[in-house]
């Protein structure tokens, strides 16, 4: 029987009061969601290392795909203060789901919206907010991951379609999405991105199996085999590495608010637990290396919850720069992961079982400190952001 989710969200610093009516309402709605249908189930399905295809529908219906996305193409309009409290409840359920969630709303539906033709725009986006329509994203290849201006995946102009060949990997959503951006490049080398959909002729999406990390999030493959793809397919609007890495700064903002849900998470179970765990005649929260571990816990996430309320603000004013984005990524999936080791410590042997959610968040953010930009990637978009340098080569 699943144990009843009492979390609260630390706030040592009141930030709740920089944040609007309608924010609040949002947050509340997204974390009564987790906790009656992500909470009681999500530790059964990471077990099974199985997607739990039915919170699709409520994803959407909280407005988790494209919260941003104007209401004319169906999304709810929201600001991005909005999109990262969103994503921060989400993953403080688990950072799988949130990855669903990110790919739809940031890599999937900001492309089109950014890049896509008008007619696209109308096609795909309204299927998309609604969970109708379900997407991927394809920039990883199998040896292009922090490089990914060395794509190989390619096109060739015929004339009435596209013909296209390559393969990527690491794409989550890809076993059940209905249609995949791809960035591949055509006879001049420059990068486009083009919408495919499932069904098309030599595409294919294996699954991706045996994974430690992120075991209820359903990860693939899409391979490529001399598809062809319409004219119409196309993203006219971009061409250039600047198409595909405008994607992953949405995506990295989502989760620079994310991965801090999950460290908020780890700490409020390794507070009530050691609360309550009696060890030589008191409670192990009266001890003082346990307090010590708690109170450097609440400073991180608390200088963690700064930094993104502040990016928030730049990014709602349009002023929020990549290496801005980058910096608060690192330093919020850096925090989380440190938590979550500290966490299972205060719980001893029983942070490793399935009961509590800390095994689950660490495993998990072994991918979230790799994907969407390094760890050691971000710090280098840091350093040459402030040096000039770039060290990348």
């Amino acid at each position: 029987m699943a144990k009843t989710d009492l979390y609260e969200a630390p706030d040592y610093y009141q930030i709740d009061e920089f944040l609007s009516e309608e924010h609040k309402l949002i947050r509340r709605s997204v974390r009564d969601w987790v906790k009656k249908e992500v909470s009681p189930v999500i530790e059964e399905y990471a077990q099974k290392a199985e997607f739990p295809k039915h919170l699709l529908k409520g994803l959407a219906e909280i407005g988790a795909f494209g919260p941003t996305i104007p209401e004319q193409y169906g999304g709810a309009g929201l600001d991005y203060t909005a999109y990262g409290i969103i994503m921060q409840e989400i993953e403080r359920g688990d950072s799988g789901i949130r990855s669903t969630a990110s790919v739809q709303g940031s890599l999937v539906m900001y492309p089109i919206y950014a890049y896509g033709s008008e007619e696209q725009k109308q096609k795909y986006l309204p299927k998309l907010a609604s969970g109708e329509l379900m997407g991927c994203f394809g920039l990883t290849e199998p040896d292009h991951g922090s490089n990914p201006g060395g794509m190989v995946t390619n096109i060739k102009d015929k004339g009435d379609h596209y013909l296209l060949n390559g393969a990527k990997m690491w794409i989550s959503n890809a076993p059940f999405a209905d249609i995949a951006i791809v960035w591949a490049k055509d006879e001049e080398g420059k990068i486009r991105g083009l919408i495919l959909e499932r069904g098309m002729e030599g595409f294919s999406t294996p699954e991706t199996h045996n994974k430690w990390s992120l075991r209820a999030s359903a990860t693939g493959e899409l391979v490529f085999d001399n598809v062809k793809v319409p004219k119409e397919n196309l993203l006219p609007n971009v061409s250039g590495i600047k198409g595909p890495l405008g994607c992953l700064n949405q995506a990295r903002y989502g989760i620079a608010w994310g991965a801090l849900g999950a460290a908020m998470d780890c700490y409020d179970t390794a507070l009530c637990y050691a609360k309550e765990r009696v060890q030589f005649g008191r409670p192990i929260a009266g001890f003082q290396l346990q307090q010590k571990k708690l109170a450097e816990m609440i400073t991180e996430i608390t200088k963690g919850q700064l930094l993104v309320w502040r990016l928030g603000l730049l990014k709602n004013e349009n002023r929020a720069t990549p290496a801005q984005i980058s910096m608060a990524k690192r330093n919020s999936v850096e925090t989380a992961i440190n938590i979550a080791r500290e966490a299972r410590q205060i719980l001893g042997g029983m942070g490793i079982t399935g009961e509590y959610p800390i095994m689950r968040h660490m495993a998990n953010l072994e991918s979230v400190i790799t994907y969407e930009g390094t760890h050691d990637i971000h710090l280098l978009i840091t350093g040459m952001d402030i040096t000039g340098e770039n060290a990348f080569s």
